[in-house]
């Protein structure tokens, strides 16, 4: 189904932390990420398009129970795993217990962004959960947050076969009329859009 920009809007609020909380209280892991073959490819496929071979510092928002953060942790000095759900920062705890280069924090977003500065940020399946204002909050203070030179990776469901959802092509919309990010890696199938935006040296 051919897409196009202003045929869905994103939520007027953000989806709430008790949706979320309701999903992994009653499956562990509520979108079966760690098992289903689309989800392993979505992963192989983002661990390939990472344009260097090792980052220093890898923040990772909306990291749910941490399949792809111990690949991450494979390719980077540390990296800080945020989810705002108790019940998946828990399970994201333990499936990354004996990886000392992981740490695993509960933090809500855009509210509360994380210390210091990374070289490498991977957000998936999350932008489009947020409210335009949320939305926009969140892109400017990753970029802000981004060092110079390092790569944002972005990966979302695209839906082509309802229309008119708010999915993956709105929400890499939204991060490309984001201020001091170029485009570095595009990949676009049946099922995600993959972008890798890499942060000017110019930004404010």
């Amino acid at each position: 189904m051919t897409r196009a920009e202003g045929d869905a809007a994103p939520p007027e609020t953000t989806v709430s932390l008790d949706y979320f909380t309701g999903l992994y209280l009653a499956k562990d892991d509520p979108w079966d990420i760690a098992s289903k073959w689309h989800d392993r490819r979505k992963f192989a496929v983002t661990m390939a398009s990472l344009p260097r071979e090792r980052y220093e510092r890898c923040y990772e928002p909306g990291a749910s129970v941490g399949t792809l953060t111990r690949m991450l942790a494979g390719r980077c000095g540390e990296v800080l795993a945020v989810d705002s759900v108790p019940e998946a920062v828990d399970l994201l705890r333990q499936n990354t217990a004996d990886l000392p280069n992981v740490r695993a924090e509960r933090a809500e977003l855009p509210a509360e962004p994380p210390d210091g500065t990374f070289d490498l940020v991977v957000i998936g399946d999350l932008l489009y959960y947020l409210s335009a204002a949320d939305l926009t909050a969140l892109l400017d203070g990753l970029v802000q947050r981004l060092e110079p030179g390092g790569d944002l990776v972005s990966v979302h469901f695209r839906d082509r076969e309802t229309g008119g959802n708010y999915d993956g092509f709105n929400a890499h919309a939204a991060l490309f009329a984001t201020a001091g990010l170029t485009p570095v890696v595009h990949h676009e199938d049946e099922w995600f859009l993959l972008d890798v935006l890499r942060r000017s040296d110019d930004v404010a």
